[in-house]
C-alpha cells in the first residue's frame, strides 16, 4: 500500500503534502490550513461486516493501519491500539424506541470521548519522537474535555511538555481538576476569556515563525489530523454492534462544538461506512445550522456560554475541513473563499440549535420517561435525534447511534438540580475532589502567552 499523504486545506494544488508523521508533529500546516488525507481508503462491505467479531482495539488497527502503512509496522500499531483501548465502549438500547442506541464514550480514564483520540495520538507521537532526541511541546485549547484527555494521555511521557489553555469561567470544577492536578510535564493556563480566545492564541503560536524556530510545537486540538483519524473508529465500532449485516445505512447524532467528532464520522463515511444522515446538533452557538440553512457563514463573537460547555465554540475550526470535502474553501479566519456544494451538504447533514432550556428539559424527560441518564452534551445529541425522527417518522426504523460524549458525573451540580440526585462517580473522577491543583492565570493576550511559553518551556 502506498504511503498516505496529507494536504492542507489552504493548499489547493496539493503542492506541499506530508506523511502522517509530519502531519501529527506539525499539527497545523505552515500555511495555517488543516491537514486532510489526499484520498480515503475504502473499507469493503465484507470487511465491515467482519468487524462484529472484533474487539475495539482490533477495529482501530484495521482502520488506522490504512493511514500508517509504510511509516509504522503493523505489529507496532496493533500493540499501540491494544494499549490505548483497554476499556469498555457500551452501546445502550433506548427503551421505547425501535433502533436507537446511546454510544457511551465516557468509560475511558478521563470519562470523555476525547480519550479515544488523545490516547491513540499520544502513543503515535511518542513513537514518532522517541528516536529523534527532540523535545516536543503540545499546545491545546479546551472548552471542557479536550484538556483533561490530552493532559492525561501525555502525562509522564518523556520528551513531551503539555500546555493546556482553558477559559476559567466556562469549565466545570471537575473538568478543571482533571487538568490541574496532574503536574509534572503538564502546565495549565486559565485564560480570562472564551474558548475561542484560547484557540486563537494556539493558532497564532503555530503561525509565529519566531516561536516555532525556538520551540518544537504541535497541537492536540482537533485541528490535528491525529485527533480525527482515531475518532473515526467508534463509528465503525457502533455499526458493527447495532447494524451487523449493514442492510440499512445508519443515522448518527453527534453533539458538536469544534466539529472534530463529526469530522471523525465524515471520515468513516468517506471510507465506506453506510450512513444515511449525519445529525449535527449544536447548542446556542448556531453558526453552522444558520450557514446550512442560508449559505451565509458568520462567526459567533463572542461565543455563547451554554450548559453544554464543551460546545461553546463560536467558530468551529473543522468547518474548514467540512467545506473542503464539499468542494469549497474556507480559510482559517472563517472566510469562505470558494462556496461549498450546499445542496450536497444539506443532503448529508442536518443541524439544529438546542437551547439551554431545551437541553435541561431533555435531561429531565429522558430520565423520567426512559430511565436514560444524559449529561448536557448527550442531551443535545438526543434532542437532535428526536427532532429528526419527529419530522421524519419513517427513519425510526433505521439503526441509530446517539453519541454521549462525557460522563454525567462531570456535571454533578447540574444533574442534581435537574434530577434530584448526583450520578455515581466513575473511578476516573472519584479521587479528584481531594487532589491539589496547580495552574496559572492570564489575560487573553498572545504576547503574554508567547512570553510565558518562552520562559517556562525553554528553561
Amino acid at each position: 500500500m502506498d504511503r498516505m499523504l496529507f494536504y492542507s486545506t489552504n493548499d489547493a494544488g496539493h503542492s506541499s503534502c506530508v506523511g502522517i508523521k509530519e502531519a501529527l508533529l506539525l499539527g497545523q500546516a505552515p500555511d495555517r490550513g488543516l491537514y486532510l488525507p489526499e484520498r480515503f481508503p475504502i473499507v469493503q462491505k465484507e470487511e465491515l461486516t467482519g468487524y462484529s467479531e472484533m474487539t475495539y482495539a482490533e477495529i482501530a488497527f484495521h482502520i488506522l493501519s490504512r493511514y500508517t502503512a509504510g511509516v509504522l509496522d503493523d505489529d507496532v500499531l496493533f500493540e499501540l491500539c491494544k494499549d490505548a483501548y483497554p476499556f469498555e465502549v457500551p452501546l445502550e438500547p433506548v427503551q421505547g424506541t425501535e433502533n436507537a442506541h446511546i454510544l457511551r464514550l465516557d468509560q475511558g480514564p478521563t470519562a470523555s470521548f476525547k480519550d479515544f483520540a488523545a490516547r491513540m495520538m499520544a502513543r503515535l507521537i511518542s513513537r514518532f519522537i522517541r528516536d529523534s532526541g527532540k523535545e516536543l511541546t503540545i499546545l491545546t485549547a479546551t472548552s471542557g474535555d479536550t484538556g483533561a484527555a490530552v493532559a492525561s494521555a501525555f502525562s509522564g511521557i518523556p520528551g513531551i511538555q503539555v500546555v493546556v489553555l482553558f477559559p476559567i469561567h466556562e469549565v466545570s470544577r471537575r473538568q478543571r481538576l482533571q487538568m490541574t492536578t496532574l503536574g509534572g510535564n503538564v502546565t495549565c493556563l486559565a485564560v480570562d476569556g472564551k474558548f475561542d480566545d484560547c484557540q486563537a492564541m494556539v493558532k497564532h503560536a503555530f503561525a509565529d515563525s519566531e516561536l516555532r524556530n525556538r520551540l518544537n510545537i504541535s497541537s492536540a486540538n482537533s485541528i490535528n489530523i491525529g485527533r480525527l483519524l482515531p475518532q473515526s473508529v467508534y463509528y465503525f465500532y457502533a455499526a458493527s454492534r447495532i447494524n451487523k449485516n449493514l442492510k440499512k445505512p445508519l443515522l448518527f447524532s453527534v453533539p458538536s462544538g469544534n466539529f472534530g467528532d463529526m469530522m471523525g464520522g465524515m471520515i468513516a463515511w468517506k471510507m465506506g461506512l453506510p450512513i444515511k444522515k449525519m445529525l449535527v446538533p449544536v447548542n446556542e452557538n448556531d453558526a453552522f445550522p444558520t450557514y446550512l440553512a442560508t449559505g451565509d457563514y458568520q462567526k459567533i463573537e463572542p461565543s455563547r456560554n451554554c450548559v453544554s460547555n464543551a460546545m461553546n465554540v463560536g467558530h468551529p475550526s473543522n468547518l474548514a475541513r467540512l467545506v473542503q470535502l464539499y468542494g469549497g474553501h474556507m480559510d482559517e479566519t472563517g472566510k469562505i473563499l470558494k462556496p461549498a456544494d450546499l445542496g450536497m451538504l444539506r443532503r448529508d447533514i442536518s443541524s439544529i440549535s438546542v437551547s439551554d432550556e431545551e437541553t435541561r428539559q431533555t435531561i429531565i424527560d429522558a430520565w423520567k420517561n426512559k430511565k436514560l441518564l444524559l449529561e448536557p452534551h448527550g442531551a443535545v445529541a438526543w434532542k437532535g435525534y428526536g427532532s429528526w425522527i419527529n419530522n421524519h417518522p419513517g427513519d425510526a426504523t433505521i439503526p441509530a447511534a446517539i453519541l454521549e460524549t462525557a460522563h454525567p458525573a462531570k456535571f454533578h451540580e447540574e444533574m442534581e438540580k435537574l434530577l434530584g440526585f448526583e450520578p455515581e462517580l466513575p473511578p476516573a473522577l472519584a479521587l479528584l475532589d481531594h487532589s491539589s491543583e496547580t495552574y496559572s492565570q492570564m489575560q487573553a493576550d498572545y504576547d503574554t502567552f508567547k512570553e510565558f511559553l518562552l520562559k517556562r518551556i525553554s528553561k
